[in-house]
């Protein structure tokens, strides 16, 4: 998660994290965090919100990861591949064979910068009303984190699902 604001968003982010099995959160230059509203809205994923990688940069957020998945609810005029939440989950099963995946979600207000956005090999859309497509970067980590336990269930194939640690790296949607 990238440069958030509103510290109750990565406690929601965490908590949506957490229902869905995974654990490793990394923010980016976060504002007014860590605070007292963030583990209020983890709602007992706090152990995700204490063991989050807080970084100054972009950069430092992705070294290491061999794919970048950039979450963005406008789809711009900028020839980027874009995928649905299930297809990233699908790339992120096959490609965290390779090493760490993140899924990168942008500023509350802005979202993704076309140069955050250059960083990444797919975009992902999650398909909104049109009307209203501005879906709140919780919301997203949650989408997001879904698929990404129903790609793992369907692979292991018993309905339990152990989820692989994939790195949420900066940038909201």
């Amino acid at each position: 998660m990238i440069e958030t604001s509103h510290p109750g968003n990565v406690g929601a982010a965490a908590r949506a994290m957490k229902t869905m099995g995974l654990s490793q959160l990394c923010l980016v230059n976060p504002k007014g965090y860590p605070c007292v509203e963030a583990t209020a809205r983890a709602a007992g994923a706090d152990d995700v919100l204490a063991n989050a990688w807080v970084v100054e940069t972009f950069d430092e957020a992705l070294q290491g990861c061999v794919y970048v998945l950039g979450t963005s609810a406008r789809l711009r005029s900028l020839a980027w591949p874009v995928v649905n939440p299930r297809e990233a989950a699908a790339l992120a099963s096959i490609e965290s064979m390779n090493g760490d995946v993140a899924v990168v979600f942008g500023t509350e207000r802005t979202g993704l910068t076309n140069d955050q956005m250059a960083r990444c090999h797919q975009l992902i859309n999650i398909n909104t009303n049109p009307d209203y497509s501005s879906l709140n970067v919780a919301s997203a980590v949650q989408v997001l984190s879904y698929e990404l336990r129903m790609q793992t269930v369907m692979a292991d194939g018993d309905g339990v699902a152990e989820v692989s640690d994939t790195k949420q790296a900066p940038a909201n949607a």
